[in-house]
């Protein structure tokens, strides 16, 4: 199974369609299989007078609240509908990580059949029960959490009606950028031991080698913010990748699903030419007469290797040659 790669657009598009629109394109382009929004509503989401993030307020206006910074990049259902019919142009599936209830059911009417839970919904006990009755396949982010967390989220959506194989669970930490330090990328492999569940890697992380660790690590489902530049105002376009970035990222992963090949250990394709030409064989040291004792003295071990195998050595020695050999003639 390949790995199902999310190109996280979320709320880079600063709330402009035509932004969004270009968005899809990069991420059609770059080989993603899907490409992610967030659907929310600003007055669901967030007290009036709740604070930014820290890395929220150093790429924004530092007068606005965080109500402000998210009203204006809300996405109303029209655009939704448009977004999605340019997705199906593109040949690249729509997705967007509901925050409230409301947003559940909007993106639930609009079709949508794969719900990203953000990390900070995980311990919100009503919106887990509302999408676990609607029996859709989940990506569950885990950032913020632990074990004990993770396992509550899990018992209330089987409760509810979704089965634990239509749940992947994503190790993601939400600072962004991530420092390399605190990315911990063995707890993925922990989550999903733990909970015998398919895992990923939703990363913020800068640059794309623990995107690459996490594939070769055996994370199905990898998820990573792009942006159209870097440099543009908003909260998450500095630790998003750019287009080029993008590309890169997954050509990498899919190169790293090829070479992490099966599990059985056996001469390649590609290198079985090379067996006679590298391995060795038996030959005669010096000039050999018909009759003679083989032994230690008149035979050597030297390329090519389409003759008696070394291996075969101790059975060799102490023969008589049934011919006569030249220094260097194949045994």
């Amino acid at each position: 199974m390949s790995t199902f790669i999310i190109a996280e657009a979320g709320v880079n598009h600063n709330g402009s369609i035509d932004i969004a629109r270009q968005l899809i394109d990069v991420a059609s382009e770059s080989g993603a299989d899907a490409v992610k929004f967030q659907t929310f509503k600003a007055e669901n989401l967030v007290g009036i007078n709740a604070k930014k993030a820290q890395y929220q307020e150093k790429n924004t206006d530092l007068k606005e609240t965080q109500f402000e910074m998210i009203k204006k990049l809300e996405l109303n259902t029209e655009a939704y509908e448009s977004l999605i019919s340019h997705c199906q142009s593109k040949n690249i599936m729509f997705l967007s990580s509901p925050f409230d209830i409301d947003s559940i059911k909007l993106l639930d009417n609009l079709g949508m059949e794969i719900f990203k839970i953000p990390s900070g919904e995980i311990t919100n006990l009503p919106y887990l029960r509302y999408l676990g009755k609607l029996n859709k396949q989940i990506i569950l982010s885990t950032g913020m959490s632990n074990i004990d967390e993770i396992k509550d989220a899990i018992e209330i959506l089987l409760e509810e009606g979704t089965p634990k194989e239509k749940i992947t669970l994503l190790h993601a930490n939400t600072m962004y950028p991530t420092p390399m330090e605190d990315v911990n990328l063995n707890a993925m492999l922990t989550i999903g031991r733990t909970f015998d569940i398919t895992y990923g890697y939703s990363d913020h992380t800068l640059g794309i080698e623990v995107d690459i660790a996490a594939v070769a690590m055996g994370a199905k489902c990898i998820e990573k913010h792009f942006t159209l530049d870097k440099s543009m105002k908003g909260p998450d376009h500095e630790a998003s990748l750019e287009p080029d970035e993008l590309k890169s990222m997954i050509k990498a992963i899919r190169n790293i699903e090829l070479a992490l090949g099966s599990y059985e250990k056996k001469p390649s394709n590609s290198e079985k030419a090379n067996i006679n030409i590298a391995r060795k064989s038996i030959v005669a040291k010096t000039q050999i007469s018909k009759g003679d004792v083989l032994n230690e003295e008149n035979l050597a071990i030297k390329r090519p290797g389409h003759g008696i195998s070394p291996m075969k050595w101790e059975e060799v020695l102490g023969m008589k040659a049934t011919k006569n050999y030249i220094e260097d003639e194949l045994i």
